[in-house]
């Protein structure tokens, strides 16, 4: 076991037997979303930035615009956040306060620091490509100079975290608990790809490609 390194700010208080502290639950969180919130801070008012991701060992890539003051904020040695937050299910308690849901989440504090040099640039790139569509670094046109000059590329790394994790049934006061009829449980909640659809300006009969394919149905790959 790895262990997370909880710091002043990374301590989880609220809820803190849901805290996870192998670091494997952190890359098992991150691995398993698609967008992170990216919190800065732009013209002293906070900011919260939906953007794809990737995680390469203890670094997670995030990427933009040039031209976007999110990302030029964020790349300027100022705290930043990048929350991810994956929910499982809707709890049905037997009374409204406690309702919840069943979620994994995590949380990174730091600095981001913008990537520079074309190496390491096209590293950060492959990452959220690949963390966002497997098998598309490779498969299609590399980034062009011109294209890597529009694109901000920051590293964040993944030293200060924090994970919670709910799962399971309500937790219901034991004087709610009685044989009045009144339902209570998890409705869960499953995310699933639907079929690929092909852009219409392929020619006809071109065939979907195997990588996209096994992110449909990995199954049958």
């Amino acid at each position: 076991m790895k262990h997370l390194s909880p710091t002043e700010r990374s301590t989880v208080r609220r809820g803190a037997n849901r805290a996870r502290t192998d670091r494997t639950d952190l890359y098992a969180v991150l691995d398993a979303g698609l967008i992170c919130h990216l919190a800065v801070v732009v013209d002293g008012a906070p900011r919260v930035l939906p953007t794809c991701y990737g995680r390469d060992g203890d670094t997670l890539y995030l990427h933009g615009s040039t031209g976007a003051a999110s990302l030029r904020e964020g790349g300027t040695g100022a705290p930043v956040c990048a929350a991810v937050t994956l929910l499982d299910g809707i709890v049905y308690a037997r009374s409204v306060f406690h309702h919840s849901v069943n979620y994994r989440s995590a949380m990174v504090h730091g600095h981001a620091i913008p990537v520079s040099g074309e190496a390491a640039r096209l590293r950060g790139l492959r990452a959220i490509t690949e963390h966002l569509a497997p098998g598309s670094w490779d498969y299609t046109r590399a980034p062009t100079a011109k294209e890597l000059a529009a694109t901000a590329v920051l590293a964040l790394d993944l030293a200060e975290a924090s994970v919670k994790v709910r799962n399971g049934p309500p937790v219901d006061e034991e004087s709610d608990v009685t044989d009045d009829g009144l339902w209570a449980g998890v409705l869960p909640l499953v995310r699933s790809w639907g079929a690929p659809e092909s852009c219409p300006l392929l020619p006809a009969g071109t065939a979907t490609p195997g990588h996209v394919l096994a992110r449909w149905r990995p199954e049958v790959q």
